[in-house]
């Protein structure tokens, strides 16, 4: 791991200081926990930010198809 300087407010400190998860786990495993989450949820959001440019504004499959929908069929289980 490396070591780096964050800069926080006083009172978000002293409210995050006080809370019984961070003085049991340490300050650095909850940031640690904090920003792999806000990673995660980044992620997420870009992902549905490109399905949503990519098909947004897709009208299905088209008029190439149209009367195939119930040609198809399942395999009863």
């Amino acid at each position: 791991m490396k070591p780096i300087q964050v800069l926080f407010d006083e009172a978000l400190l002293a409210e995050l200081d006080a809370n019984p998860k961070v003085r049991k786990l340490g300050r650095s495993a909850i940031l640690r926990h904090a920003a792999a989450d806000y990673l995660r949820r980044q992620r997420r959001s870009d992902i549905a930010s490109q399905y949503q440019r990519a098909y947004g504004n897709n009208p299905g499959l088209g008029t190439e198809f149209e009367g195939w929908e119930k040609e198809g069929w399942w395999p009863e289980e």
